[in-house]
Order: C-alpha cells, then structure tokens, then sequence
C-alpha cells in the first residue's frame, strides 16, 4: 500500500482508493507496469472494432480509474498494426438496425458515457495510433489526452457514410478544440480519412512515430507522466477539460484556485527542496 494510503482513514481509503494493476479484461488486453496501464484492443482479424460488451466494459475501466493509486497514465492502442475500426458491423450496426428508440438510447448513451469518463479519469490518456482509426476508434483517439500517429495511419470519422450525423459521442465539441471548427467541419460533414501528415500538420497527432517504435514512444511519454507530480496532472487535465465552457475571468479566478489547492501538495514541497539542492524531484502524487 502506498505511503499516501496509510495516512488515510481506512473507511475513506476503502471507498475512494482501489488497486486497478491486478484488472483482468474480458473484452481486450490489459497491463499494467511502472503504474502505466496499457489497453490494447485485441481483435486484429476484423482491424479491433468494439462491440456492445467491449464499450461498456471500457466505460466502467475507465470509470474505476477515477479511484485507482497504482494507475497514474494510460496508452491505448489496437493489435495488429490497426488501431480500432469503430463499431463492429455485424455485432453492433446490424443489430441497431432492428432496435426501437429507447435501446437505441442506451446504446448511444453507452458510447458517449466512455467518452465521459475517459475525460473525467485524472491519469493522462496516451493513444497510440497506426493504420485503421475510424468512427468509434477515431472519437477514442479524439479523446485521449495526447496522441502519437504514424504516417501509413487513416483516421476518419465516417459517420455520415453510414447515414448518421457528425455528432457522434462528443465529436462536434471536442474535435474543433483540438483540429480547429473548419477543419473539423471537413472530417464530418465528408467522413474522409485523415493520413498522418496531414494529422501531425493539422494538430490532431502530436508526432508521428515509426510503426516499430510507436507503442514504445507512446509508453516512454505515459511513464513520464506517471513519474511527475501527479495529483498536480490530474487538476491539470481537469482544467483543461472545464474551461472550454469558461470565459477567461472565470478560468482565470478556477485556475488560481486549482493552483492553490496545489501548493498546498507534498509534491510542491518536494520539488522547492529538490531544487534548493539541485537534485531531481520524486514526486509520489500527495
């Protein structure tokens, strides 16, 4: 149990910290080292497309990670040189096709609600993205906090292709944050893919890694998240998730709160001594 566990009441420890390193997934791959968990969607035969039970198995992962203290970043990726390639088509397109309007609810409530609480869990999201990124797989991309590409990869939010509007668990909101309301409107209104040059250029990757190195890039950045003050990275994503719906004097009087809530951390006190010394910070998340 970590150090900051022990200093918590038991009873408030037992229903807000929980152990996610030992998880076992049902509907995709799993791991977890150095307090980085890697998700890796595993079903390279159809290029990893999610169904009904993945979803929403993913949602409540994503949902627990809110309480975990041996998970501080996250990489997502897809087996087989594929990232994701959305909904499955016989597994969820065509049974939706025969649902009435309140499963159909659920369903789309289900998808947006993985979106939901992939924002809301504090550890930093890293995807790492080749080949196949489309529909469901591209809005999974979409919302990770941090995104590396390769150049062969294609991502496209093809909604409007299957007869279905752009606005798609999030997208319309969180898309032209990140690509610009234009550029945005271009992926969804004609569902075109996206290559990974013109993604690193329009600011939808990051970087753009070699196939071989990707997964290793993309954890090497999780791990360096994991290793910096963490409690502090969570207020960040946080933030950085709010204040979209904030003018800037209300941004501005949130982030001072944010900033004193953090100056109140261990880890703040650390780092002034660390650099009084002139050694390297530890930070532990407290």
């Amino acid at each position: 149990m970590s150090e900051t566990n022990e200093r918590l009441d038991p009873a408030l420890a037992a229903g807000n910290r929980r152990q996610l390193a030992g998880y076992r997934a049902t509907h995709f791959l799993w791991e977890v080292r150095e307090k980085v968990a890697t998700v890796t969607l595993n079903r390279p035969e159809r290029k990893n497309p999610l169904t009904f039970e993945s979803y929403a198995e993913l949602r409540d992962l994503f949902a627990q990670l809110k309480y975990a203290d041996d998970v501080t970043a996250v990489v997502v990726t897809g087996a087989g040189g594929n990232f994701c390639s959305g909904g499955d088509v016989h597994e969820i397109i065509g049974p939706l096709v025969r649902l009435k309007a309140p499963e159909l609810l659920m369903f789309t409530r289900m998808t947006g609600d993985l979106v939901r609480t992939m924002r809301a869990c504090p550890q930093p999201i890293v995807a790492a993205i080749d080949g196949v990124c489309a529909g469901a797989g591209a809005i999974v991309a979409m919302a990770s906090d941090v995104r590396l590409g390769t150049a062969r990869s294609k991502t496209a939010f093809l909604f409007n292709r299957v007869g279905l509007a752009g606005c798609d668990m999030g997208a319309c909101s969180i898309l032209p944050h990140i690509i610009g309301q234009g550029r945005a409107s271009e992926l969804l209104f004609t569902g075109r893919a996206l290559g990974g040059e013109e993604g690193e250029r329009w600011g939808f990757f990051n970087r753009l890694c070699a196939p071989e190195a990707l997964l290793d890039e993309a954890q090497a950045l999780a791990r360096e998240f994991a290793q910096g003050p963490t409690f502090a990275n969570g207020i960040t994503k946080t933030m950085l998730h709010q204040e979209w719906a904030m003018t800037v004097d209300q941004a501005l009087e949130a982030e001072a709160q944010a900033q004193a809530i953090c100056m109140m951390t261990e880890d703040f006190s650390r780092a002034y001594h660390a650099f009084v010394a002139k050694t390297r910070p530890r930070f532990e998340g407290n």
